[in-house]
């Protein structure tokens, strides 16, 4: 585990904040599966599942959903009250990490494009790095390119200053090989989202996760000072090791005010394949709207522990459990498919 603090970083104190995501929402954007995508095998299935999400959503706040084709996207939807679409073309349906990572300057927000390469060039990516360029002009904000090679699922801010990362993912050298911890990508970090404190991670990851350990799949930021994790409990499991070690890490944290943070354990689902290959449900992968949290759920028989685990978290909060069993088999849930945008940013659809 590292921690750095950022200094004489040369940001005013409220220049820039990088909100969390478990404030005020305007809307979450999603991106729908079509027949160029991964999804093609079982497109129905999955479909079907974007759909429960977007509903999930709407119920709370505006979901904008990026699409193919508006009119064969919208006949998968009884009603569409909340829902608005828009046309881009996408390789995947990924949106947590290519589509724009929202920061307050000075009061007004910035929509940051950073760079997409489908987690270390592992799958071809240029459409979907292109996306949020090609759309800016629905958000009414303002469009800020940057180089740095960053996914959504990467981060998790508590809205004060500080980032909670993991060094598998973002000092990975397929990612920005050139660059280093401490002098490079932490001051890249700082400047963009105005942190005071990066929390490293060096512990913790799941079977059959190709994005190198994103955070969003192993610890959350639930309010400013409690952090929900993944927790192994079966000795046997080959997690067990790694996620009791990042159990420490999580344990040793500080916040700014030097104060340890509120740990609230989720379960592990049963060992989940398909096709032989060992799936990384995960529980963490929940997304935070306006007055709900909706969680993914995988017909496994610690789904309700889970849910009354958010719940706990959340108690002021309606618990949504969609079932994201196929998503699973793309390697990612609920929230990779997913990202929010803060309420100072205002969607603009003809």
């Amino acid at each position: 585990m590292r921690i750095t603090e950022a200094k004489n970083s040369g940001i005013k104190a409220d220049a820039t904040r990088l909100p969390a995501e478990f404030e005020e929402q305007a809307f979450v954007q999603l991106i729908f599966p079509h027949a160029g995508s991964d999804w093609s095998p079982y497109l129905e299935e999955a479909s079907k599942t974007f759909v429960n999400i977007a509903t999930a959503i709407a119920r709370f706040e505006k979901c904008l959903i990026v699409c193919d084709e508006i009119e064969r996207v919208k006949s998968y939807f009884p009603a569409t009250e909340n829902i608005d679409f828009i046309t881009c073309e996408t390789d995947d349906t990924w949106a947590r990490d290519c589509s724009a990572i929202t920061v307050i300057e000075n009061g007004e927000p910035t929509v940051i494009d950073f760079t997409f390469t489908g987690w270390g060039n592992k799958f071809d990516a240029s459409l979907d790095n292109a996306m949020t360029a090609k759309i800016a002009n629905y958000y009414g904000a303002n469009y800020k390119n940057e180089r740095l090679i960053l996914e959504g699922g990467a981060i998790e801010s508590n809205g004060e200053g500080l980032l909670l990362t993991t060094t598998e993912c973002l000092l990975n050298p397929n990612r920005n090989a050139k660059l280093t911890q401490k002098f490079e990508i932490e001051h890249i970090l700082n400047e963009a989202f105005g942190t005071k404190k990066v929390l490293w991670l060096d512990h913790g990851y799941l079977a059959g996760d190709d994005t190198d350990s994103h955070i969003d799949t192993l610890a959350r930021f639930a309010d400013r000072e409690t952090i929900l994790y993944v927790k192994c409990t079966d000795e046997a499991d080959e997690h067990y090791e790694a996620l009791s070690k990042m159990e420490r890490e999580l344990q040793a944290l500080r916040d700014l005010d030097g104060k340890p943070f509120k740990l609230i354990a989720l379960p592990m689902t049963d060992a989940t394949y398909y096709d032989g290959e060992r799936l990384p449900a995960t529980y963490a992968n929940f997304l935070i709207v306006n007055d709900a949290v909706i969680v993914p759920t995988y017909s496994d028989r610690h789904d309700e522990e889970a849910l009354a685990t958010v719940q706990k978290a959340f108690p002021e909060r309606e618990i949504v459990g969609v079932d994201c069993s196929v998503l699973v088999r793309q390697h990612g849930s609920l929230h990779c498919v997913t990202m929010q945008f803060p309420k100072e940013v205002t969607l603009k659809i003809p």
